[in-house]
């Protein structure tokens, strides 16, 4: 099987002004989850590992970057997903975790459970001795300016779905295995301990050997409604390409609950797509040894992995 990837780096606004910093973070990312499967790393290690370069990345709202909650804090939400056994593992309102996909991970490989929460999950972390990093690390200007902001009393919940920056990452490995993984800061200025589609299986991420992977991001109590990630790949096991999969999906879920989002998808014979139903997505997919980039809807443009490799300086 020719290993793929296929990164997203949120659906939203993304400004003019951060164009630049979209479009090389999911490049970047998808380029390292790439190599990961190049030297025939696995599908669930290439996702791992393109997830967390977009937590390092300010630019998104994952890891350092995150938008911050109505007191000021960072809580993060993040998922990963097997397709060869349905394995998931997930952490939900995680705080002072640098990566919280790589402890979603390690949720899914040292526990009996899919979910760990808040203080249980942080209590996991130092258990298994993961590495913790202050609160304010994690807090940039920008989130910080965006959360004051906000606080306004005229402040208009409807902004709160612009300019989100989930991150995801799906793959198949030589093998012909599959693998998703999906990682948030959530909505600016939501209440304490919320937790939003992405650490939701089904509705943040799927994977399934038998049917394809799924990433979504989004307006998350939306795509919660309608259990987006699954929703996509029902449509494929009916028979639908990845991109009519997507489309139809988004569809209903724009006209039933008034939601917009993106999702990237990626079937069992590598076939994939990069659907969003907001002004904006950043993506990128690795197929081939081709890199494919965009933002604009419409918007694809190609370049060779190793000469983009290569002008990245990895």
């Amino acid at each position: 099987m020719k290993p793929v990837i296929v990164v997203h780096g949120g659906a939203g606004r993304i400004f003019k002004e951060r164009e630049d910093g979209s479009r090389s973070g999911v490049r970047k990312a998808a380029l390292r989850g790439y190599s990961v499967l190049k030297r025939g790393g696995s599908a669930l290690d290439a996702v791992e590992e393109a997830v967390a370069i977009m937590e390092n990345d300010p630019h998104f709202n994952a890891g350092c970057g995150s938008v911050l909650n109505e007191k000021g804090e960072v809580e993060m939400d993040a998922i990963i997903m097997d397709g060869k056994n349905l394995a998931s593992g997930a952490v939900s309102a995680v705080k002072r975790v640098a990566n919280p996909i790589k402890l979603a991970r390690l949720v899914m490989e040292k526990t009996d459970h899919m979910l760990l929460t808040d203080q249980g999950a942080l209590a996991f972390a130092r258990a298994v001795g993961f590495p913790e990093v202050p609160g304010e690390k994690l807090i940039t200007e920008r989130s910080l300016t965006r959360w004051r902001e906000n606080l306004e009393a005229d402040s208009n919940p409807q902004e709160f779905q612009k300019d989100l920056g989930t991150v995801g990452a799906i793959a198949i490995d030589s093998a012909g295995n599959i693998a998703c993984a999906t990682s948030t800061g959530g909505l600016t200025n939501k209440l304490v301990g919320r937790v939003g589609d992405t650490a939701c299986i089904g509705s943040g991420g799927y994977a399934d050997n038998h049917v394809g992977a799924t990433s979504t991001t989004g307006h998350g109590e939306s795509i919660m409604k309608v259990v987006l990630a699954r929703l996509v790949l029902y449509h494929m096991e009916q028979g639908k390409s990845p991109e009519a999969a997507a489309d139809i999906a988004l569809d209903y879920m724009k006209t039933r609950v008034g939601g917009l989002g993106g999702v990237i998808v990626l079937s069992r014979s590598g076939d994939w797509a990069a659907r969003f139903s907001t002004k904006e997505m950043a993506w990128a997919a690795v197929k081939d040894d081709l890199l494919h980039c965009g933002i604009h809807p419409g918007e694809s443009d190609e370049q060779s992995a190793e000469e983009a490799l290569s002008t990245m300086g990895s």
